[in-house]
């Protein structure tokens, strides 16, 4: 299999073009925008997660496929041979920009894929050692058979039979979160920001925040508001998608562009709005029509509309794609009954939080499931290995570090029973939760049921509109609990060596 990082093995090949000659290359497989930007449409229109396969010389999680060495390798040799007389494009890049925290990546794809290759080079920084690649993926989209084959140990991922450029982004960061995670660090599917805020005593002080959830979830939206600071006091935006933490707490970046959901995309989301529309962005099935004119809010091709935008045209960011300190931890999830929208968190209720990873499932990953309740650890499909080992390395983590707080951060519902589709929360109310977190300025109380802490009051808003009691008698909402610490156990139950301290922080 290695012979493939010899470029001698293959009789044709691009190596390292511009980003002008990608796009000169991908510019007759896609239409032209109103803003001058290229948009593509794939075959296939989200992930590939029920095709992809662990090579199994590693121990499993319980929600991952194992394949076989001999058999993946067998599929891999016949690949290798297919490309030795195909034009090929390789493209090297770099992820992340720490010391401890970078990798060189590599890329190879056939060449009718430019395209793919194209959006990859706007993910991601300009190489510094091209000689030396950390991870290697090769994708073959026409390949006639859908299976993405991972060599964890050695780095290296192959991607046959789809054309969805949200796999090649991923291969590499679940890559380098597997390489994290064994220089004792932790690879976590989450935005990053600073949220520079005067506290209840006036003090002008940066906070650092990272927000996890699954695409759908609010995650991006979140992750870019501006939280409607002025002046001195401001949101600094950092990364959307993968961070490292080391055991102190400090969150290396990976990326330079970010993959942005489109759906219902409008001028209402300012910043986001404003980096979509520029001629560097580049769409994945957008409906885009013959004039040129794109329309976010048609879906007729996916609800999975997709977007690479430059993190530099994003407002409020700065140089830095590294935050100093994870002070907050926020868990999104999307419930419509009994979660209130935010509640403080211990650290052994943290770390069973981030094993539970509720949340919806959403048309990137799962289509015909979309908008149905599910649990994934982390919140991060990427997962390579036990699961429990990440639950249990953050709760070393945080209580190492007791000035790391967690919340849950609920952006559906609360209240929804058979006459009531549940009083929403929005946009406005998390953002200002998030503020107020900052600021230190939210009165907590315990919350019975549950025993982490809620709000009693927070600036601005009426939280007992969004008081979960106040939509149930007292039989229903008891019966509500005990159905879901059930379902959570129940989840919980499936991973191996998991420390009875989380299993209990939420029964």
């Amino acid at each position: 299999m290695l012979y493939l990082f010899d470029n001698n093995a293959f009789n044709n090949m691009i190596i390292n073009p511009t980003k002008e000659k990608l796009i000169k290359l991908s510019r007759d497989k896609g239409v032209f925008t109103e803003f001058n930007s290229l948009c593509f449409i794939t075959n296939v229109r989200n992930r590939s997660a029920k095709n992809t396969f662990v090579v199994n010389n590693i121990p499993l999680g319980v929600d991952q496929q194992g394949i076989s060495r001999k058999e993946a390798d067998r599929i891999v040799n016949e690949v290798n041979n297919y490309l030795i007389d195909k034009e090929l494009i390789r493209l090297d890049r770099k992820m992340g920009l720490h010391s401890k925290f970078s990798f060189n990546c590599r890329l190879y794809i056939t060449k009718e894929y430019s395209r793919i290759a194209y959006m990859w080079n706007n993910s991601l920084f300009d190489p510094i050692d091209i000689n030396n690649p950390d991870m290697v993926s090769v994708y073959v989209p026409e390949w006639p058979q859908r299976i993405i084959l991972i060599y964890p140990e050695e780095g290296v991922t192959y991607i046959l039979g789809t054309d969805y450029f949200g796999e090649a982004k991923k291969s590499f960061l679940r890559m380098a979160m597997y390489k994290v995670k064994k220089m004792g660090g932790l690879g976590l599917h989450a935005g990053s920001k600073v949220l520079r805020v005067k506290d209840k005593d006036g003090i002008l002080k940066d906070v650092g925040f990272i927000m996890f959830g699954l695409s759908g979830t609010g995650k991006t939206t979140l992750t870019i508001h501006d939280h409607n600071l002025k002046g001195e006091e401001k949101a600094i935006i950092r990364q959307d998608d993968v961070i490292f933490m080391d055991k102190n707490g400090y969150c290396a970046g990976s990326e330079n562009g970010f993959f942005i959901k489109t759906e219902g995309l409008s001028e209402s989301q300012r910043v986001l709005y404003k980096a979509a529309t520029s001629p560097n962005a580049i769409f994945e099935n957008v409906k885009v029509y013959e004039n040129g004119k794109v329309d976010f809010s048609n879906t007729e091709l996916t609800s999975n509309g997709r977007g690479v935008v430059l993190r530099e045209e994003i407002d409020n960011t700065d140089n830095s794609i590294d935050l100093e300190k994870a002070h907050k931890l926020i868990f999104i999830t999307r419930r419509n009954d009994i979660i209130p929208p935010v509640a403080k968190l211990t650290a052994s209720q943290a770390a069973t939080f981030f094993m539970l990873g509720e949340s919806i499932e959403t048309s990137a990953g799962d289509p015909t499931k979309a908008g149905q309740s599910k649990r994934c650890v982390g919140t991060n499909p990427f997962i390579i290995g036990p699961e429990a080992e990440e639950g249990h390395r953050l709760y070393q983590i945080l209580k190492q570090n007791p000035d790391m707080e967690c919340y849950i951060l609920n952006t559906g519902r609360v209240g929804q029973n058979n006459d009531f589709e549940g009083e929403k929360i929005t946009i406005e109310v998390s953002t200002t939760i998030m503020r107020e977190i900052a600021k230190n300025t939210i009165e907590w109380e315990t919350d019975k049921d549950w025993g982490y802490l809620v709000p009693k009051s927070v600036n601005g808003l009426d939280m007992d509109r969004y008081n979960p009691k106040k939509y149930y008698t007292e039989i229903e909402y008891k019966a509500l609990v005990n159905k879901l610490k059930e379902e959570r156990v129940k989840w919980l139950s499936r991973f191996e060596n998991l420390d009875a301290q989380l299993v209990n922080s939420i029964a």
